[in-house]
């Protein structure tokens, strides 16, 4: 496998990374390709799908030993689930699969073609190794089961920022829309419920600090 692009956004680390791709609203990213693969021929045809899906690389999840069960995060991570059944970067190929939504694609950049897409699930820097359309006669079928993952509570939380917050820091208005959306999806490890731990997470090269407690996620 070769990695033919890399993708740019606010995430330097993984937690607050949103579990799963499309939850999310305001994430944007940039898809750069690499230098052997920024051909405009490449996209031609690309302009009339409004999704695609990005294989990509666990490149910070690594490992030479693999497990056949992993404890999901959202089950309280206490509940083993075989690997096959879960979305666990731990597994013998690491190998990501996220569906994203195109803003736009510029063909002719300093960087040679960019995809700019929303509701990315990855890390910056994270290696792209396959870009594939979004089929929605075939990829969506809404009458699908979700398994175990019914289990988890996905209510979403009540999020409060304070206005000297959102007044302090030069986020845009889809960057605080991102970050509420993030919050709201509770970025801790479901066993973690200590309502005076303070938690933490990068975005954008700032930090942001905040507090869980009972339903309400609160900026610190």
């Amino acid at each position: 496998m070769v990695t033919i692009a890399h993708i740019y956004n606010d995430f330097n680390g993984k937690f607050g990374i949103p579990r799963q791709s499309g939850l999310v609203e305001g994430l944007e990213a940039r898809i750069v390709f690499c230098p052997e693969y920024r051909n405009a021929d490449a996209l031609r045809g690309l302009e009339g799908f409004s999704h695609i899906w990005l294989l990509w690389d666990f490149s910070q999840a690594h490992t030479d030993k693999w497990s056949p069960t992993v404890r999901p995060p959202r089950l309280g991570g206490n509940k083993r689930m075989g690997v096959w059944a879960t979305r666990s970067p731990f597994r013998p190929n690491n190998i990501g699969l996220s569906s994203v939504r195109i803003l736009r694609i510029e063909l002719d950049t300093t960087e040679g073609p960019v995809i700019h897409v929303e509701g990315a699930d990855l890390m910056n820097g994270t290696p792209i190794l396959d870009i594939k359309p979004y089929l929605p006669f075939t990829d969506s079928h809404p009458e699908a089961s979700s398994g175990w993952t019914t289990e988890a509570d996905n209510t979403p939380l009540k999020v409060v920022i304070p206005d000297s917050a959102r007044a302090s820091y030069p986020f845009t208005p889809r960057q605080w829309t991102a970050i509420e959306g993030i919050l709201a999806g509770d970025p801790r490890p479901h066993y973690q419920s200590d309502p005076e731990r303070i938690y933490s997470f990068e975005f954008n090269d700032i930090t942001i600090r905040f507090k869980v407690e009972g339903d309400t996620v609160t900026v610190l």
